[in-house]
């Protein structure tokens, strides 16, 4: 399989942080990748722990920049949020919800069980029309920007694994387990139809 072959999705809770680091390694290298969130809406931090900053996913990363900027530039450099917009812009316009995207990817890859449980949800309450599979894997990664660079690169090393087999649906269990013993890191995997 060709890099431009292999479709690839990435799916976190608000397109933010882990889903678009996972994007960043992967178009670097050439891959077919979009990225998306599977939340109602995007939540970033507020100024305390229970009142986060919540924006509708139609919001650019634009807006949301210069809103957290003047709310408290200083709190929002500090904590790196400013940094992960300023990443996304150069990307794409805004976020994106997995549930309103109808593309077909040959596997797609989510950054915590939940948001893994919604995609496969999702994939099963639509309508099947051509039976192609899509392999869904979580790859758990903590929303922080070391660990969503950490579980990207691990992301990116799968993509590169199979994009190189000549049988992906043969060699998939063996290199997740492969990766798997690697890492100490554990996936979960799904296969749904389109």
């Amino acid at each position: 399989m060709s890099l431009s072959s292999l479709k690839v999705a990435v799916v976190c809770m608000s397109n933010m942080n882990r889903s678009m680091e996972a994007h960043s390694i992967l178009r670097k290298k050439g891959f077919s990748v979009r990225s998306f969130g599977a939340g109602s809406r995007v939540r970033l931090p507020g100024t305390a722990r229970n009142l986060p900053v919540v924006y509708d996913f139609s919001t650019t990363y634009e807006q949301m920049r210069k809103d957290l900027v003047r709310i408290d530039r200083e709190r929002y450099t500090s904590n790196g949020i400013l940094h992960i917009l300023g990443r996304n812009e150069r990307i794409k316009p805004c976020p994106e919800r997995f549930q309103e995207c109808r593309d077909r990817f040959d596997v797609i890859f989510t950054c915590e069980e939940s948001v893994y449980d919604r995609v496969i949800e999702e994939l099963w309450v639509r309508e099947q029309e051509t039976c192609q599979p899509v392999h869904v894997i979580n790859v758990d990664m903590d929303d922080n920007t070391e660990d969503a660079t950490l579980g990207s690169l691990i992301i990116c090393e799968l993509c590169e694994h199979l994009q190189q087999a000549e049988d992906m649906e043969g060699s998939l269990a063996e290199l997740l387990l492969a990766v798997e013993r690697k890492t100490g890191r554990s996936f979960l995997h799904t296969v749904c139809f389109y």
